[in-house]
This record gives structure tokens, C-alpha cells and sequence, in this order.
């Protein structure tokens, strides 16, 4: 169902999703699917149907790619800016061309890794343009110095160069390998996250050793040619600048006295304490990935076991008669009893398989984000308490909000697993674990894979009674089938139509809504007598079997929540949360 702030009512809709092939351009695709959308109306598609894009994630990474570029473009110009105004013009031009041919061969070795140009690779090069200048800077400042120094005034410009470069060589290779080393583990990340960021460690020590290849290459030669030609002008100065000499000052007063060294160092230990300090009393919050500022998010709805459609989708009626009221909404999409098109974070949730009649999902769009004010984090934090007040309502109804991951998508922010050699035990601790979930500040959504019971009936034939009537049971289980399920009876042959209509035999919904209805449906006996189907069965009322989940082989229960607050980074509700856990006695063999 389909719901804007035009429409009064909820209308029915039909969702198409278009997904890509591995490798392939997401805006291209996007573009030629709405261009043949748009080809389409007034003919295939009729003038008094309404299509609407709900989702183009393909405008949106053109927007994300081109955001990035543009950084990536403002990162090279402000860097090439800063050394023309410390180092001169030409100097600047040095390093102008230095990082970018840093950057090209990063994404060669990109290309021959199979990496794609998208917001990671991207994310990566504006992250090592903050180090992979480092080397060239080196050079072409050691340089200059070298440029001013007397005793190279008789020396080529050539010659300069190679020695200033010759002399720095050493410290360069020293501090790429140091930057590398402290990068690279990130690579060997387990788990999505493993996958999702290795880019960043990849692109980053490659364009390291890259940066210090082009210092060692590119940058010489480079600084012949642009500072060759000014060398007379700006070299042989007997006299030091009034920086140099500051420098000169202060390293002369570290390096000859101790005591000065050891309060340089005490000062400096202040400092770092000091910066780590912010995080233990949360001046500073720890979070591994900011929020991102999204056109979507989603109500993922759950009944209990065995609650009816109708009632579901009264709830979510309920539900997305207030989403509507949101000024930043534009429009909603309704699934009750189906699967929504899922994304990258609902392929990892599973919510392809979101059908039974208790779950419901409502995609919510938002303007874009040049629109409106507010950012889609902050709207979600600020529909949750009028969301979980409508459906706290309902009894029984569980009502999450789901927004894009900033980075790889997991089964949930805080996810707690339950361990042990007796499930019913397992499903008793991971009860009271969502008790402390549901009590503790700053923990929301909170849920358990754990299903209710649902009754089953079971319609039992009596073969021995069935038997003696003349009635089979393949009769007995055609006509239940009927009842519910429907059956093909025949074909309606209709001259003015190509082909053959099925047509299809049902019993209506109202007449099996109840058992005494279904029990008075009568089954004909070989004999020709129509025999009530309540004499031939008896009812048993069963338990319907639940899911087990299993991780490794071994049975689980996960219990899950998010964190919203004041605190929104899972760092400080799992340090609460293994307060309270810890508490709890568990006999050996549960974990």
C-alpha cells in the first residue's frame, strides 16, 4: 500500500525492484530504467496509473560520489595552497603535481585489485591525502632549504636536488613504513566490517608507498624543473629567516638542557593523558562510524505468532497515519504479510522472508537532505517515543526503527547470544537478558529471536469410521484444501478471449473463519450421500514447532537491540549491559 500527504487514504501498489549485475555503473542503470519508465506511460502503462520512485539508490551514490570528489578535489587545492604560502608559488605547483599522480596510480592498483570506484575507494584517497603529501612536502622543503644554503652555490641544479633528496631519504622510508604499520592491520578485520574498510587500509599503504616512490622520483625532477629557474633569485642568503632562527632557539634550548627536556616531556605526557582522559569521562563519545544523513529509514513490525492480517495491518495503519503527520515525510510504502524490497542491511537481516500475517514493514522516504533541516538520524530519534507509544496500544506489538548503517550491515547494534546444552534453559537466560536489555538507559528496539507458542489444529481423519461411510482420505483432504487454499475446478471458454480462464473454487474468508463452519462442510461417500465433514475427523490442538537457530553448529538465542540517547555509541551501553550480565549465575556449560 502506498501513502503521501496527498492522499487521504492508503492507496493499493505494485513494487518493482531493478537490482544490478556485480561490476556494473548503479547511476547508468538507474537512469535508463526511469528513462524507460517515462517511455512507457500513455502506452503500456495507462494515463490513470501513478508510478512513483520510491528508491534510487543510484542517484544517491552519484550524489554520495560526487560529494567525495569534490572533497577529494578541495583536499589537493588547499594542500597545494598551504605550501605556496610557506613554501612560494612554485613550490606549491611542485606538490600540485606530485599528489595527483599519487593518486592515479592508487587507483590503478585499484583497478588491478578489482576494487570499484565507490564511497569507500573514495573515502580512502581523502583519508591518505592527509599522509601521502607528507612525502613530498618533505622533499620539496628540504629542497628549498638546500636552495639557500651557502656552500651549494657553486653546485648544479641538479646536483642540490639529488643531495637534499639523498639526505631525507632515510627518515622517509623510516616514517612510510611507521604509517603503514600503524594502517594495514586494519585489513585483517574479521567479520563484514573485515571486507567493508579494508579498502581504506589498502588504498591508504598503497598510496603511502606510492607517495614515497613519486618523492624519490616524480618530485626531483619536478623541483628542477620549477625551482630550477628562480634558484639565483632566492639562494645564498647568509642570513636565517625569523622562523628558522625561533626554530633554532627552542631546539637549542631542548636539546642542551635537560631539565627543559624532562618538562618538554612530562608536558607532553599531560597532554596525552589528558586527550584519553575526554573519552573515560565521555567529553568525547566513541563511536567506530558517524551516523549518516540518509532519505530513508524503515518500521519493521512484529505481532505475536498467529495474529491475524487484519490486526496487523491495523497496526500499521496506525503507524503510517503518524508518519504522515512528519513534515520531512514524503511518502511511505505499506508491506503487512509480504516482504518489502530489501537492501544491503535487510539481506544480512534476512527480511526477504518477512511473509507470515504478524510482520509488517513501512518504507519511509524522506526529502532530500538539501531540503529539510534536520538530519535522518535526528528525525528518527524524534518520532521513537510517539512510534512506541502507539504501539504499546496494541498489546503485544514490537516496533522497530531501522535506519541505513553507515557502515557494513549486522544483525543489530547490541546483539547478545545465548549458548548452551539445554534450549529451554538457553531461552530462560536470554529472557532475563532482555529484562536488563529493556532496563537499561539508552537501549531501545530490543528483541529475541525466540517465537510465541501458536496452536495448530489438526484435523485427524478416522479411517476406521471413513472406511465403513465409503469416504477416502485423499476426499477428506480435497475438500479442506478447497476450503482454505482454493482448487481449479475447470476452464471457462470465452470465444472473444486468446485463451482459457481457470476458474477457481473457494471458500469465502468469513465462512472459515470459524472450525464449526469448516466441520459442517460435507464430504459425498461412494454411495452418493453427503456425510459432515465433523463425523469423519477429530481435532487435536497442537504447539506449531519453533525456529532454532544455530551459529557454528550450536544451537543459539539472540537477543537484540539498538542504543539511542544522549550515549548513542554501543561502547557505553555494552559496558553497562556486561555490569549487570556478569551478575547473572549461569551454571557451567551456558555462555
Amino acid at each position: 500500500l502506498y501513502g503521501d500527504k496527498k492522499t487521504a487514504d492508503l492507496e493499493p501498489a505494485v513494487t518493482i525492484s531493478v537490482a544490478k549485475r556485480k561490476g556494473k555503473n548503479a547511476t547508468v542503470i538507474a537512469e535508463k530504467v526511469i528513462e524507460k519508465i517515462n517511455s512507457l506511460k500513455g502506452k503500456i502503462i495507462p494515463n490513470d496509473i501513478e508510478v512513483t520512485i520510491t528508491r534510487n539508490y543510484g542517484e544517491t551514490a552519484k550524489e554520495k560520489s560526487d560529494e567525495l570528489l569534490k572533497h577529494l578535489i578541495i583536499a589537493v587545492v588547499s594542500v597545494t595552497i598551504l605550501i605556496a604560502l610557506f613554501l612560494g608559488f612554485r613550490a606549491g605547483m611542485v606538490v600540485f603535481i606530485a599528489v595527483p599522480v599519487v593518486l592515479a596510480l592508487t587507483l590503478a592498483v585499484y583497478y588491478f585489485y578489482g576494487y570499484t570506484l565507490n564511497r569507500v575507494t573514495l573515502f580512502a584517497l581523502i583519508f591518505s591525502i592527509g599522509i601521502l603529501v607528507d612525502d613530498p612536502i618533505v622533499d620539496v622543503e628540504n629542497i628549498v632549504r638546500h636552495f639557500h644554503l651557502p656552500e651549494n652555490k657553486d653546485k648544479s641544479v641538479i646536483d642540490t636536488v639529488v643531495g637534499a633528496v639523498s639526505e631525507v631519504r632515510s627518515p622517509l622510508i623510516l616514517a612510510t613504513l611507521t604509517v603503514i604499520a600503524a594502517i594495514l592491520p586494519m585489513a585483517f578485520v574479521r567479520g563484514l566490517m573485515g571486507p567493508y574498510m579494508r579498502p581504506i587500509p589498502v588504498g591508504a599503504s598503497v598510496a603511502m608507498l606510492l607517495s614515497m616512490v613519486v618523492a624519490f622520483i616524480v618530485t626531483p625532477w619536478a623541483s628542477a624543473k620549477i625551482l630550477g629557474p628562480i634558484r639565483e633569485k632566492s639562494i645564498h642568503h647568509e642570513s636565517e629567516d625569523k622562523l628558522t632562527k625561533l626554530y633554532r632557539h627552542y631546539m637549542g634550548l631542548l636539546i642542551n638542557s635537560k631539565k627543559h627536556r624532562t618538562f618538554f616531556l612530562i608536558f607532553v605526557t599531560v597532554l596525552l593523558l589528558g586527550s584519553v582522559s575526554l573519552i573515560y569521562f565521555k567529553v568525547v563519545k566513541v563511536k567506530m562510524l558517524p551516523f549518516d544523513n540518509k532519505s530513508e529509514f524503515q518500521i519493521v513490525v512484529d505481532m505475536p505468532e498467529g495474529t491475524t492480517l487484519e490486526k496487523t495491518f491495523e497496526v500499521t495503519k496506525a503507524l503510517g497515519d503518524y508518519i504522515k503527520t512528519v513534515p520531512e515525510v514524503v511518502n511511505y510504502q505499506i508491506y503487512v504479510g509480504s516482504a518489502s524490497p530489501y537492501n544491503f542491511n535487510g539481506l544480512v537481516r534476512h527480511y526477504f522472508l518477512r511473509n507470515k500475517p504478524n510482520q509488517a514493514d513501512i518504507q519511509v522516504n524522506l526529502k532530500p537532505k538539501h531540503e529539510r533541516k534536520a538530519q535522518s538520524h535526528d528525525i528518527a530519534k524524534r518520532i521513537r517515543p510517539d512510534i512506541e507509544k502507539i504501539a504499546k496500544s496494541f498489546s503485544g506489538t514490537n516496533v522497530k526503527i531501522v535506519e541505513i548503517p553507515p557502515g557494513p550491515p549486522v544483525l543489530q547494534t547490541l546483539v547478545a547470544e545465548i549458548y548452551g546444552p539445554d534450549y529451554k534453559r538457553q531461552i530462560e537466560i536470554a529472557s532475563e537478558i532482555k529484562k536488563i536489555f529493556e532496563s537499561t538507559e539508552g537501549v531501545v528496539d530490543v528483541d529475541w529471536y525466540v517465537e510465541d507458542d501458536q496452536e495448530k489444529l489438526h484435523l485427524i481423519v478416522d479411517k476406521e469410521k471413513a472406511g465403513k461411510l465409503g469416504v477416502t482420505n485423499h476426499s477428506v483432504i480435497e475438500v479442506v484444501n478447497t476450503a482454505f487454499n482454493g482448487s481449479v475446478a475447470g476452464l471457462l471458454h470465452n470465444p472473444s478471449e486468446k485463451e482459457d480462464t481457470e476458474i477457481f473454487v473457494k471458500v469465502p474468508k468469513e465462512y472459515r473463519n470459524s472450525i464449526n463452519n469448516l466441520l459442517s462442510l460435507k464430504i459425498r461417500s461412494a454411495n452418493g450421500s453427503l456425510i459432515p465433514l465433523r463425523e469423519l475427523v477429530s481435532i487435536e490442538n497442537k504447539v506449531v514447532d519453533k525456529s532454532i537457530y544455530r551459529k557454528n553448529l550450536k544451537r543459539v538465542v539472540y537477543v537484540t537491540a539498538d542504543v539511542s540517547g544522549k550515549e548513542e555509541s554501543p561502547v557505553y551501553a555494552i559496558m553497562k549491559l556486561n555490569k549487570k550480565i556478569d551478575e547473572l549465575k549461569l551454571k557451567e556449560g551456558y555462555s
